[in-house]
């Protein structure tokens, strides 16, 4: 971790866009709700709003080609066919892992993020070199972003042989936070042998489990039944995320209830990349009953598609936008995923600016925190401790 920063008021903002401008007062690195000591460092906030900072909970930054050439794609339908491509894009990089994973982070952190889970991808066409190179890219960005790394088997668990001994790998030797899985059965197509697996590291080694589940049928409903059966049998509650969970959003009040309910029972988090309409989680009642929720990037211009930005305040509008929310309190329920929903998925303490909160907030321009998600005002300014770490776009 890095030393503790300085005593700093940051003077002149207005949290959370609430109120008359006040004197943020920061001290080891936590919002104070003291006095500012003597000798504090003074940074003039301009009257901006001081928006928490943002938590991408779902991001692939060993797969991005930002920050280099312009790749043209190739025609895909399949998660095989996009994984065909990954590989063949991998062996075209000139630039590695670690200096493209470091450009997506580090301009993810100038728009506003102040920690990200990211997974990278872990199969034989790579061994562990995008677990590595992302790796090298959090400790470049070790003062500015907390990151946690996924062992990720984007070409399946069992249908790649030698993925398996790979996951494990990097379990043991605490290489990675989580181990990730990809829809047991439909892709992998050996549910039992891709759960035994992934339960029985994060049982072995202390990782958290944080599995993609893509189908939108009974499928997915299995493999969610089964993920709760072996949460609830091993004890792992607050340590599984399943990420996408396309057979949630077609699902009526009454058959999502009780699924929900055991969801916040076994403490089992979920993240939404807020793809489309149709396969956005169903936010609002998830966590009416509790369930934790965080949004997530998902690829960034990599071989799946040209699109992304890591950008979270953009996503968080996305989300609005694919919802078609109207409401100032809707559109505040958005930011709030990007924000502290995402922090309560990795498990981190929520930055909302109160006393002890961790100080790591945006500033920008802007009236209230519903016009900032629609209008994406430029950050002006990334604090993450206590220290500007950006300005203007800019990485410091």
């Amino acid at each position: 971790m890095p030393p503790p920063s300085p005593p700093v008021v940051f003077r002149n903002v207005r949290p959370l866009g609430a109120g008359p401008p006040v004197d943020l007062v920061v001290v080891d690195g936590l919002v104070s709700g003291e006095p500012a000591p003597p000798g504090a460092l003074v940074v003039d906030g301009g009257g901006r709003i001081a928006l928490p900072g943002l938590v991408d909970a779902h991001i692939h930054p060993d797969k991005t080609t930002w920050g280099g050439p312009w790749v043209s794609r190739k025609p895909a339908g399949t998660i095989a066919e996009y994984a065909a491509q990954d590989a063949e894009l991998f062996r075209a990089q000139q630039r590695p892992v670690a200096e493209r994973a470091h450009t997506l982070m580090a301009h993810a952190v100038t728009r506003g993020t102040r920690a990200m889970r990211a997974h990278a991808d872990v199969a034989p066409a790579y061994g562990l070199a995008g677990v590595e190179g992302v790796a090298e890219a959090r400790d470049r960005l070790r003062h500015a972003l907390d990151v946690q790394i996924v062992a990720f088997p984007q070409h399946g668990v069992v249908r790649a042989p030698g993925t398996a001994e790979l996951l494990t790998e990097a379990a043991r030797s605490k290489a990675v936070d989580v181990v990730g899985g990809i829809d047991p059965i439909g892709f992998d197509d050996a549910m039992d042998e891709q759960l035994d697996l992934l339960f029985g590291l994060a049982d072995r080694y202390g990782t958290g489990i944080d599995l993609h589940l893509h189908d939108r049928d009974e499928r997915g409903l299995t493999v969610l039944r089964a993920v709760l059966d072996r949460t609830r049998a091993l004890g792992l509650h607050g340590r599984v995320t399943v990420s996408h969970v396309f057979c949630l959003p077609f699902l009526s009040d009454a058959d999502l209830a009780p699924l929900a309910g055991e969801l916040a029972e076994l403490d089992i988090a979920l993240t939404t990349v807020a793809p489309s309409r149709d396969l956005v989680l169903p936010i609002t009642r998830l966590r009416a009953h509790g369930v934790r929720i965080g949004l997530g990037s998902d690829g960034v211009r990599d071989s799946w598609s040209p699109f992304g930005n890591a950008d979270l305040l953009h996503r968080a509008h996305l989300l609005g936008w694919v919802t078609d929310v109207r409401l100032d309190e809707e559109l505040s329920a958005c930011l709030d995923v990007a924000t502290h929903g995402g922090a309560d998925v990795l498990g981190l303490p929520r930055a909302d600016l109160a006393p002890g909160a961790p100080a790591d907030f945006v500033l920008v321009d802007g009236e209230c925190l519903p016009q900032v998600l629609v209008d994406l005002p430029p950050r002006e300014a990334v604090v993450h401790g206590g220290r500007v770490v950006a300005r203007a776009g800019r990485l410091i």
